[in-house]
């Protein structure tokens, strides 16, 4: 009886070792360093049909008026707190640098209330309307900041990212570009959101080998279980669609300086960045991370293997904050 007391204990205690590996090897990742700032990060709370909302500020040391203000938001289980850093501060960083004001709002609920049908995005029994949230913020903000009313742009990862291309088709005309990470258009069935008949400028940024927004369309889940979205556009699509949407026609063009291979460090990373533009102010820009999984490639930061490779080339933070800056009122 006390041999297989015995046995049983050993056999647990490797159970336990091999959990614990297989989640040090797919999910932990440690904490990317914290960087040099010159501003503070405040919290603040706006109600919004009756639920206190919360939010962060990350304004830069001495931040003049009529600067920008760029609205970051987080994937799903998510908060503010978290994108911020799972963004490796690079907003931060180039707030400190550019001169604008960074905001990190935190959606309650499991979901963003993006333009898919499917989604946990109910708290206490009534579905948010993040769409309000984000436009009060946007407006307490100016009033609060003197932000420029022409510049505020919007950009998420994963959820947070369906919830940027909510906004460019619903919220055009409060939010001059957008980009989303890790994100893509519902297919027609799966599709709620409102055409206002106008748009705004959109950059999609994606990775071939994302395990859960597939960057050819399909389902949007982890192995079919978990964080299910409902059926997806390829990227191609989406882009299109916002194409259709500017009414842009024609081929896009390529960027060769970004269609080869870049190197960061040991990190090889391809990919390539497709613009399509006209006589217009607004553009779209699909930013293809080939051999990328989900998320944003920065180099501050590795994301869990679970969720597929995590590049640490191109500076994904960079490259929209360079979209965003172009724009032109």
């Amino acid at each position: 009886m006390k041999k297989i007391l015995l046995k049983s204990l050993y056999a647990l205690l490797g159970l336990i070792a091999l959990a614990s590996g297989l989640f040090a090897y797919f999910l932990y990742t440690p904490d990317p360093d914290i960087p040099q700032l010159s501003g503070a990060l405040t919290k603040g709370t706006i109600q919004v049909d009756g639920k206190d909302m919360t939010y962060r500020t990350y304004l830069p040391k001495r931040l003049a008026k009529g600067v920008p203000l760029v609205i970051v938001m987080h994937g799903s289980g998510q908060n503010g707190t978290q994108i911020r850093l799972e963004t490796g501060y690079g907003f931060d960083r180039l707030a400190d640098q550019y001169g604008f004001g960074v905001v990190y709002p935190s959606a309650s609920s499991f979901n963003w209330n993006d333009c898919s049908k499917v989604g946990d995005i109910s708290v206490d029994g009534h579905e948010l309307n993040h769409v309000k949230f984000l436009t009060l913020l946007t407006d307490k903000l100016i009033a609060e900041n003197g932000f420029d009313t022409n510049r505020v742009f919007a950009t998420g990862v994963s959820s947070g990212g369906f919830m940027s291309l909510r906004l460019a088709i619903e919220a055009p005309s409060r939010f001059r570009a957008v980009a989303a990470v890790s994100a893509n258009i519902p297919v027609e069935d799966n599709f709620k959101c409102n055409i206002t008949g106008q748009g705004t400028s959109v950059m999609l940024m994606n990775g071939t080998e994302d395990t859960l927004v597939p960057y050819d369309g399909g389902e949007t889940s982890l192995f079919g279980l978990f964080y299910k979205g409902g059926i997806l556009r390829s990227s191609q699509a989406s882009a299109k669609f916002f194409t259709d949407l500017n009414k842009i026609g024609g081929d896009p063009v390529i960027d060769p300086t970004t269609n080869s291979t870049l190197l960061s460090g040991e990190d090889k990373t391809k990919f390539k960045r497709a613009l399509w533009k006209n006589e217009s102010k607004t553009e779209v820009e699909l930013v293809t991370i080939y051999g990328g999984g989900h998320g944003l490639p920065q180099p501050y930061w590795k994301r869990p293997r679970l969720v597929g490779p995590s590049p640490m080339a191109p500076n994904g933070s960079v490259l929209i904050w360079d979209f965003f800056a172009r724009q032109k009122n």
